[in-house]
């Protein structure tokens, strides 16, 4: 088994888990992944502590929806410089421009080329050093 140590760490947000198991297999081998169910269960981790170096967040969720998980997220103080990715289903031109203005790092749509998934997550990273 690989050691994580030294690795970067990335929260991955989605309501459905073959797409969080998906998202960890192509992420894993380069990052320590974290998983969080709801938006709920991603800030929850923040009262514990956990600062990661990269959020990815799915917008369609039930209960609390990417945009509102976004926005608390972007409240609490410690994490207003960890960069967010929308990974998401999403496609309105208008959807995608509200997100950017909202301050997201970057928007994925699903479906993804992993290869194309794997440079943005590194080069938003890259910025963000």
């Amino acid at each position: 088994m690989a050691s994580n140590i030294g690795k970067k760490k990335i929260l991955l947000v989605d309501d459905i888990e073959t797409e969080l198991d998906f998202e960890e297999l192509i992420l894993g081998n380069e990052y320590d992944i974290i998983t969080a169910k709801s938006g709920k269960e991603a800030i929850e981790y923040f009262t514990h502590g956990l600062i990661p170096n990269l959020i990815i967040l799915d917008i369609l969720m039930p209960d609390m929806d990417g945009w509102e998980t976004f926005g608390r997220l972007k409240a609490i103080s410690l994490l207003n410089e960890v960069p967010i990715i929308f990974l998401s289903s999403v496609t309105e031109k208008t959807e995608i421009d509200r997100a950017y203005a909202m301050g997201v790092a970057d928007f994925i749509t699903k479906p993804y080329d992993t290869q194309d998934l794997l440079e943005r997550v590194k080069k938003v990273l890259e910025i963000r050093q």
